[in-house]
């Protein structure tokens, strides 16, 4: 199998919750940096960089990539899910081979849970006041 070559770049977006991901891959040293900071730095708990790095290690990328993402919104796990979302999308595209293993790694679909608005009448989304019966 021969891996093709990327002219330029490939760009893709990740999201989850209210996080967005922007992400670019291009071929080199494996260099990952997020708003302009190493993944490490940004990312420094041992749990959020098996997260970002889930797609390369589990898709099993043949070559080495260097993925630069800007990234806005929400906190730091659901950065880490949407930079995750973005970089499996772009491997896909880099190779269509990786679809299926990113597709049954759950990498593909973007997780839908968010947090649910709070209503009228309501504490929160769902708890409400104590009841009284008089």
């Amino acid at each position: 199998m021969t891996t093709p070559k990327i002219k330029g770049y490939i760009e893709t977006i990740g999201r989850r919750k209210t996080s967005t991901a922007r992400v670019r891959v291009s071929e080199g040293k494996g260099v990952m940096t997020v708003n302009g900071k190493l993944a490490a730095v940004y990312f420094p708990t041992e749990e959020l960089s098996r997260i970002v790095h889930e797609p390369m290690l589990k898709g099993k990328a043949s070559a080495t990539f260097d993925i630069s993402a800007k990234i806005v919104g929400g906190g730091s796990h659901s950065q880490a899910e949407a930079l995750r979302h973005g970089i499996a999308r772009a491997l896909v595209i880099f190779d269509e081979e990786m679809k299926g293993k990113m597709k049954s790694l759950g990498f593909l679909k973007r997780d839908p849970r968010a947090k649910e608005r709070r209503k009228f009448g309501l504490k929160k989304a769902r708890k409400s006041p104590q009841w009284s019966k008089r």
